[in-house]
């Protein structure tokens, strides 16, 4: 019976313990569930795809030929799928054309002679679904913890909207699917190459203009590769807040949000006495935005005083603008210890509040929902001191160096001075 009390009071003191810690952080470091990279590749079998004007080749013999060389190609554990729009449909009905979009190779282990046999028999049909294919191939993917790859192959712009092709992409974005939509355009067409940057863009994928076989084929691999390189790093999908103390605890790792424009977002990241806290963000501009915009990272107390804010940093990519900054405890609490010096050393977390601020304003008639993509990087470690530098004193002893530098420098001035006058006169 006493070690049944003993026990119950010991488990009733972990319960309380844990409910006065309140929430653990969020963690974006946990290992994902093993998956296999997958992979969807969606080629435009429209009407246009007939054009013979690369390399005096036809757009659909092109591309049948750079999907022969990658599915040859494709590492073994990559699962892939093959979506198709456009390709069945030989009506004018706009109403029914723009709902033709199939998946002919279902996501998974690859049978390479039956996916080139599926592709070989394609013939440019119909209209361009490109928002409904995508929203397709996002289901086709399915969901998990790691991220999937879309590759949209495409000579034209959408003929069906709505959906919107690029407000699908936003979509998918916004409801953390870790899904990354790559575009690979077949014309040189600039409102073409526009929606498909729009698409890449507002997902965190990539948009190339592939003029030859060569290209096509080259680029497509690139791709396939780079999900069996990216698709375990997926960022852990967090939602700041507009106040500091309602904001989310995170702990080292690469974390995706969305915020509007104009907005302020906050969260928070507990650091302890010794450790410096390492933050970045960078933001993707998805659409069409005003000029003189930009991003601000703070770090601030729990009380709002501002710690140290960091200034934009150029990425190379005109389509994503980022900040970073460093902070640690060690030097705003140095003049704390030296009055307070027969106080034990503070063991607990200071908590501090990272605020994601931009000053973006839509362009006439742009969306201003989802709020636009934000990649939040967070790292802590131990504090780096600064190097050690001549100490020239405080106060009165300070003075008193200053001047006695100021009386040697005007001594030697002035004899310097009468050396050159003299000799001036001698010649």
């Amino acid at each position: 019976m006493i070690n049944f009390r003993r026990s119950t009071a010991v488990l009733l003191g972990l319960l309380a313990t844990t409910a006065l810690a309140g929430p653990a952080p969020a963690r974006a470091d946990e290992e994902p569930a093993p998956e296999p990279p997958r992979v969807e590749l969606v080629l435009d079998v429209s009407g246009s795809m007939r054009a013979a004007d690369i390399d005096g080749r036809t757009r659909i013999s092109v591309a049948q030929q750079a999907f022969n060389e990658v599915v040859d190609a494709l590492p073994e554990e990559t699962q892939l799928g093959i979506r198709v729009l456009g390709a069945t449909y030989r009506g004018k009905d706009k109403k029914v054309g723009c709902q033709d979009t199939q998946q002919i190779v279902p996501v998974g282990p690859v049978d390479r002679s039956a996916a080139k046999a599926a592709v070989a028999t394609l013939r440019p049909t119909g209209f361009t679904p490109v928002g409904l294919a995508l929203r397709s191939a996002a289901q086709d993917l399915g969901s998990g913890a790691t991220t999937r790859r879309i590759v949209l192959i495409t000579d034209g712009e959408d003929t069906c909207a709505p959906p919107d092709p690029c407000e699908v992409a936003r979509e998918l974005a916004a409801q953390g699917t870790s899904l990354v939509v790559d575009t690979l355009g077949l014309a040189p067409d600039e409102k073409v190459r526009r929606q498909l940057l729009c698409i890449a863009s507002a997902t965190g994928g990539t948009y190339t203009a592939a003029q030859s076989a060569e290209e096509l084929t080259d680029r497509i691999k690139q791709l396939v590769e780079r999900a069996g390189d990216t698709h375990t790093r997926a960022p852990t999908v967090v939602g700041g807040t507009n106040a500091c103390d309602s904001a989310p605890l995170l702990t080292p790792g690469v974390y995706a949000d969305r915020e509007a424009f104009s907005e302020h977002r906050y969260y928070r990241v507990p650091i302890r006495p010794g450790q410096e806290l390492r933050a970045s963000v960078s933001m993707a501009l998805d659409r069409a935005v005003n000029r003189d915009y930009g991003v601000l990272l703070r770090a601030t107390a729990a009380d709002g005083r501002e710690l140290v804010r960091g200034a934009d940093a150029g990425s190379g990519r005109a389509d994503v603008l980022s900040a970073g900054l460093r902070w640690s405890a060690t030097a705003d609490d140095e003049d704390a210890a030296e009055t307070e010096e027969s106080v034990a050393p503070v063991v607990e977390p200071t908590t501090v509040c990272l605020v994601v601020s931009n000053s973006f304003a839509p362009r006439p008639g742009t969306a201003a929902t989802p709020g636009m993509p934000v990649e939040l990087t967070i790292d802590v470690v131990a504090a780096a001191p600064a190097p050690d530098g001549p100490d020239l004193g405080r106060g009165w002893v300070l003075l008193a160096l200053l001047t006695v530098a100021g009386l040697i420098t005007g001594l030697l001035a002035g004899l310097l001075t009468r050396w050159w006058v003299a000799t001036w006169r001698e010649n």
